[in-house]
């Protein structure tokens, strides 16, 4: 079979991806996890904390619920509907550092939990460390000059 037949194959048998459909579920349910978050922040304000440390407090607790939803099996359902909305929040940070983490603990805690958690984030983590190294050095030298 040629690469052209099984291009016209494959484009025959795929059904096409309800694309508007999709953006309006991953809009909807990413602001409705962004709006739960605004709710913890002002809840956080309401009882008297400051605001820096009630941002603090808002994004510890959206991971502590993103780690807790993975691991009750939940997560993956919301992002099954949500796809792109339940990776943009801090939860789906969460979702991605906690999942392998999950899914290896049979293996111990050494070579299962703690060896899988970083195999998807940690590549991100060392990007985003890196990157902000080399900015902030070229942003010194910039400034300084």
């Amino acid at each position: 079979m040629t690469n052209q037949k099984y291009a016209t194959m494959v484009k025959i048998r795929s059904k096409d991806s309800p694309i508007v459909k999709n953006c309006v579920k991953a809009f909807c349910i990413g602001g409705t996890i962004c709006l739960i978050g605004q709710g913890i922040l002002e809840l956080y304000q309401a009882l008297g904390v400051d605001a820096e440390t009630a941002k603090t407090l808002c994004s510890v607790t959206l991971v502590g619920l993103g780690v807790l939803l993975t691991g009750l099996h939940q997560y993956e359902r919301l992002a099954k509907h949500g796809g792109a909305g339940t990776l943009v929040p801090i939860t789906g940070f969460a979702n991605a550092m906690s999942s392998p983490a999950i899914e290896f603990r049979a293996e111990g805690l050494i070579t299962g939990l703690a060896a899988k958690m970083f195999v998807i984030a940690g590549p991100v983590l060392v990007y985003g460390t890196s990157a902000a190294i080399i900015y902030g050095v070229i942003y010194y030298f910039a400034t300084a000059l």
